[in-house]
């Protein structure tokens, strides 16, 4: 590969990672230069997703004093990124066998969060402004809904966007931070021989923009991978607060709301990347994704968006999964 030759990197060993829901590949690469370890990240500029956007947050978080990946060499036209192996201590993985660590984990999560919400945005950055993010739940409906049932959702879909977007505006029109987007245990990497805020290693940040400090708090503590411990939410949550000057309430309020915003849009991602990509690992994961927009649409504010889709909308139990499994391209999930 001529990136690699010019990179210095063309007698590395190469050994494919698991990706993830994008359409990048990763590749670890090892004997390089001064017998270094590194990462390359592949996205075909055909796809549209380009890497430019990730170096340059990069180079702001790492300005910042954050952990995000050095990056060793990019060549943006071809979709080629070479940058810092972090190892594979993602905070998932650590969790899966040692969860008393759990409280730990997110608690130096929460003080990322609220470490870089006190940092000027980065520049560039488009705001998720109220309409703009209730727009974005077009795939819970065009994807959830259409695989899901035969029924008409035109008035549904046009209903849920304009009460989520007057909820939206009443409580999180706020665009002020840094928001990542991704914000969850799969993608951030335990870094413990650092300190402080840089223990906590920032991957997948392409897609930031510029929003409401509550959103990412709702990507780590209602994580569409994994169920956090009795109390555990709740707990990084007033973490953050104790160290943040908003006003707890209007802040949880704004909590509620972007999470019914996020899990609509993710019920629909899911599925269309099941059905697209064939990755239908995803659709075991929408009953959890489900469970934490119903228990943020228990807020008093939300109660009629929660009927339109709780009228609307079948929920995802064992007889829907096998439907869309069925229904599935006969692609093998990577």
């Amino acid at each position: 590969m001529a990136f690699l030759r010019l990179s210095g990197w063309e007698q590395a060993q190469m050994a494919l990672l698991a990706g993830d829901a994008s359409t990048r590949c990763y590749l670890r690469l090892t004997g390089g230069p001064d017998h270094q370890r590194a990462i390359l990240m592949d996205a075909d500029p055909q796809t549209g997703d380009t890497q430019h956007a990730f170096v340059q947050i990069a180079g702001y978080l790492t300005a910042a004093g954050f952990s995000a990946p050095r990056i060793f060499a990019a060549d943006i036209a071809q979709g080629f990124v070479l940058l810092e192996d972090y190892g594979d201590g993602l905070f998932a993985k650590i969790l899966a066998y040692a969860p008393a660590q759990e409280a730990v984990l997110y608690r130096a999560a929460a003080d990322c969060l609220a470490a870089l919400h006190r940092q000027p945005a980065a520049p560039g950055l488009l705001p998720a402004s109220a309409d703009v993010m209730a727009k974005l739940i077009d795939p819970a409906f065009e994807w959830y809904a259409a695989k899901a049932t035969s029924e008409n959702m035109a008035k549904a879909k046009i209903a849920t966007v304009a009460l989520l977007g007057a909820s939206l505006r009443r409580h999180a029109s706020q665009c002020s931070v840094t928001v990542l987007r991704d914000f969850h245990a799969e993608n951030l990497i335990w870094l413990p021989e650092r300190t402080g805020i840089c223990r906590v290693g920032l991957l997948d940040f392409q897609d930031a923009v510029v929003g409401h400090p509550a959103y990412d708090l709702v990507s780590l503590t209602r994580d569409a991978r994994r169920d956090l411990g009795p109390g555990v939410a709740a707990l990084t949550t007033q973490h953050y607060l104790s160290q943040s000057p908003v006003e707890p309430a209007p802040f949880l309020d704004a909590t509620a709301v972007l999470s019914v915003q996020r899990n609509l849009r993710i019920l629909g991602i899911f599925v269309r990347l099941a059905f697209e990509a064939g990755k239908t690992r995803y659709l075991d994961l929408l009953p959890r994704v489900w469970d934490h927009m119903l228990y943020d649409l228990a807020h008093p504010d939300l109660s009629d968006i929660a009927r339109v889709i709780t009228d609307n909308l079948p929920a995802p139990d064992s007889k829907l999964l096998t439907k869309l499994k069925a229904a599935c391209p006969q692609t093998p999930t990577p």
